[in-house]
C-alpha cells in the first residue's frame, strides 16, 4: 500500500481512540442535563447535521488550501470543540459545541477519503478501505472501555482525552505526501500504487454522470443506512437501553455499554481485512448484500437483550455485517467516480450524515414515545432496503488479487 494509505490509517487510529472514548459516554452525559432520549440523541444528530451542511464546501476549500491543510484544520476544529464540550455548563452549550465539531469532522473525513481513493487502483480499493477502517477499529476497540473507566471518574473527562488524541492525529497528518497532485484528481502518489492518469476508468468523472451509476446509488443508500444505524439506533440508543433495562447506575451503564461496544469493535477489526480482500476478489455487490442482511438481523434482535453478554454477542454479529459494509461501498464509490472526485465523495459522506442526522432523532423519538423495539426495527428495515438495492446492481465476473475488482 502507498505511504499515504498507512498515514491515513494512523490518523484514523488517533481519531477513533478518542471518538471511541466519548461514544458510550455522550448520550449519558447529555441525559445528565435532565433531557429525555430524544434530546440526548439530538446531540449526536447536531454533529452529523453540521457535517452534512458543510460537506459541499470541502471541495472548494481543498482546491484552495490543499487536502492536507483541510484535513489538519478539520481535526483541530474537532479537538477544540471537544474541549468545549468537556467544559459545557448547559444542554444548549453542549449541542452548539458538538455542532462545531461536525464542521471539522466534515473537513477531515471528505479530504481523507479523497486522498485514500486517489492513492490506489481499482483492484486495491477494498483492501485500502479495510486498512483505513482498521485504523478506526483499533481505536474503537480500546476507546469505549477507556471511556467507561474515565466516566467512572467524571463524565467530562473523556472529552479532554478525545481532544488530546485529535491533536496527535493532526500531527500524523502532516506526513501526508504528494497531496498537491490530487487537487486536479489525477496523478500517482509519490510512493507508488496510485491511479494511472492514462486510463479513463481512473479519471474523476462529472458528478452528474456518477449520480446515474447504479453502483454509486447503492453505495449512497448503504452509507445512509450505516449512518442511521451506527450513529442512530446503535450509537445513541444502546447506552440508553443499557441504562434503562440492564444497569441502573449511569456511570456503570456507560462502562457496560463501552465494554459491549469494544467487543463488537474487536470482532469487526478481526473481520475487516478479510472483508477487504473479499471485496477486491469477488466484487462489491455480494458483500454489500450479505453485510446489510447480517446487520439487519442483529439490529432487529438487539432490543430483546436481557443481559450485557447477549447484547455484546448481538453487537458482535452486527460487526460482521459492518465489516463488509465498511469496505464495499467506499470501493464502489471509487469505481464509479474515479480518484480525486472530491464532490462525489462529499455527496457520499452527506448520505451517511443524512442518516446520522435523521437516525438518532427518529430512533430517540420512537424509543421515547413507543418502544426500543420500534426504534431498532426501523433501523433493521433500512438495512433490508439497502440489501435489495445492492442486489439490483449489475454483477460481473470476479477479479483476481491485485487486478481490478468487479461489481
Amino acid at each position: 500500500m502507498p505511504r499515504n494509505v498507512w498515514i491515513l490509517s494512523g490518523i484514523a487510529l488517533g481519531v477513533a481512540v478518542g471518538y471511541g472514548v466519548v461514544n458510550p459516554v455522550l448520550p449519558v452525559f447529555a441525559a445528565s442535563f435532565g433531557v429525555d432520549e430524544f434530546a440526548a440523541a439530538a446531540v449526536i444528530a447536531a454533529f452529523a447535521l453540521m457535517r452534512l451542511v458543510f460537506a459541499p464546501a470541502v471541495g472548494v476549500l481543498a482546491q484552495r488550501f490543499g487536502h492536507r491543510g483541510v484535513l489538519v484544520a478539520g481535526v483541530l476544529v474537532v479537538a477544540a470543540s471537544s474541549v468545549g464540550v468537556g467544559l459545557a455548563g448547559s444542554y444548549p452549550e453542549l449541542i452548539a459545541l458538538r455542532a462545531l465539531g461536525g464542521i471539522g469532522s466534515a473537513m477531515f473525513s471528505v479530504a481523507a477519503m479523497t486522498v485514500l481513493l486517489a492513492s490506489v487502483d481499482e483492484g486495491h480499493r477494498g483492501r485500502a478501505s479495510a486498512l483505513y477502517q482498521g485504523g478506526f477499529l483499533v481505536g474503537a476497540v480500546s476507546g469505549p472501555a477507556i471511556g467507561g473507566l474515565l466516566a467512572a471518574i467524571s463524565l467530562r473527562a473523556p472529552f479532554f482525552f478525545y481532544a488530546f488524541t485529535l491533536v496527535v492525529a493532526a500531527g500524523i497528518a502532516l506526513g501526508l505526501e504528494n497531496v498537491a497532485g490530487l487537487e486536479a484528481g489525477r496523478g500517482r502518489s509519490a510512493s507508488g500504487g496510485g491511479a494511472d492518469p492514462g486510463r479513463s476508468d481512473d479519471q474523476a468523472k462529472p458528478l452528474r454522470e456518477v449520480l446515474r451509476d447504479r453502483r454509486y446509488q447503492a453505495a449512497l443508500l448503504a452509507n445512509l443506512a450505516q449512518g442511521w444505524n451506527t450513529n442512530g439506533a446503535r450509537g445513541s440508543l444502546v447506552p440508553l437501553f443499557v441504562a434503562a433495562y440492564l444497569v441502573a447506575d449511569a456511570s456503570q451503564a456507560a462502562l457496560g455499554a463501552g465494554i459491549a461496544m469494544s467487543v463488537a469493535a474487536a470482532v469487526q477489526m478481526a473481520a475487516i481485512w478479510p472483508a477487504g480482500w473479499v471485496v477486491d476478489m469477488f466484487g462489491r455487490r455480494r458483500p454489500m448484500v450479505i453485510g446489510a442482511l447480517i446487520a439487519a438481523v442483529a439490529m432487529a434482535a438487539l432490543p430483546y437483550s436481557r443481559s450485557l453478554a447477549l447484547l455484546a454477542a448481538l453487537l458482535a454479529v452486527y460487526a460482521l455485517g459492518a465489516a463488509l459494509i465498511g469496505t464495499a461501498p467506499a470501493a464502489a464509490v471509487g469505481d464509479a467516480a474515479g480518484p480525486g472526485a472530491t464532490n462525489a465523495i462529499a455527496v457520499y459522506s452527506m448520505a451517511g450524515d443524512t442518516g446520522s442526522v435523521i437516525g438518532p432523532l427518529v430512533a430517540g423519538f420512537l424509543a421515547a414515545r413507543f418502544s426500543y423495539v420500534a426504534a431498532f426495527t426501523v433501523g433493521a428495515g433500512l438495512w433490508v432496503v439497502s440489501a435489495l438495492v445492492s442486489a439490483s446492481t449489475r454483477a460481473k465476473a470476479a477479479g483476481s488479487p491485485g487486478a481490478p475488482a468487479r461489481q
